[in-house]
């Protein structure tokens, strides 16, 4: 039943029907560790009100559920996400640039998670993988892509370094995704997003250990705002 403050209620979830409208993004899924009728029922009810349903950690076997259901439902295995959305807005224009950078092939399904994300939303993103600072010789062949950016995801485990060179090259925003990926001292990302918070490169964000999701809706956001000022 629709509750007049703008949400529905499911009695296991109370789904925020109106964010679109409050945000300019509509309530995304996060996926792992939901029973699979309540995901089913949560999946429904977000694409009947907005036609489309963005779901994020999501296992093969949730896909499978989900796609029952809804046919045109795209599963992407590396970063685990479901897509549904409408031929007519994936055939939309994407809208400015955003890059996104890693450090190594480890961190490509963090990286790969933000790249979807900001897709989803409309942006035009560009992938710049494997560019570490072990071989920066590899980074810096990039750096026309890296300046025609409107903003840059910086997707790194191990020290966290990359995020530091990226922004110490470029005049726009740079948001630092610290990974779990690392020998023993990394902590399981703790000491990378240590180092990224520690930054000596000004115009650094740093969201959460492996939070690609969260660094593509801060990126598109100030995409959007890239674009309207031109």
């Amino acid at each position: 039943m629709k509750n007049k403050n703008g949400f529905v209620d499911l009695g296991f979830a109370k789904l925020d029907t109106d964010r679109a409208r409050r945000t300019g993004f509509s309530e995304v899924v996060f996926c792992q560790g939901k029973a699979d009728v309540h995901l089913e029922k949560i999946f429904t009810t977000l694409y009947e009100k907005n036609g489309e349903v963005l779901g994020t950690r999501a296992s093969v076997e949730q896909f499978e559920i989900v796609r029952e259901k809804f046919p045109d439902a795209e599963y992407r295995e590396i970063p685990r996400l479901i897509k549904i959305q409408s031929t007519e807005k994936k055939s939309r224009e994407k809208i400015g640039k955003i890059v996104v950078v890693s450090a190594g092939t480890a961190d490509v399904a963090v990286a790969e998670e933000a790249a979807e994300c900001a897709e989803f939303w409309g942006g035009n993103v560009e992938r710049v993988y494997d560019v570490g600072v072990s071989g920066i010789h590899r980074l810096l062949s990039k750096i026309e892509i890296l300046n025609k950016a409107n903003v840059v995801i910086a997707v790194a485990g191990m020290e966290g370094a990359l995020a530091s060179v990226v922004g110490g090259l470029v005049c726009v925003p740079v948001i630092a995704v610290p990974t779990s990926v690392g020998y023993g001292a990394n902590l399981g990302g703790i000491s990378t997003l240590l180092s990224m918070l520690n930054s000596c490169a000004n115009g650094i964000s740093v969201v959460n250990i492996d939070n690609g999701f969260g660094a593509a809706y801060q990126a598109t956001m100030i995409n959007r705002l890239a674009c309207k000022a031109t």
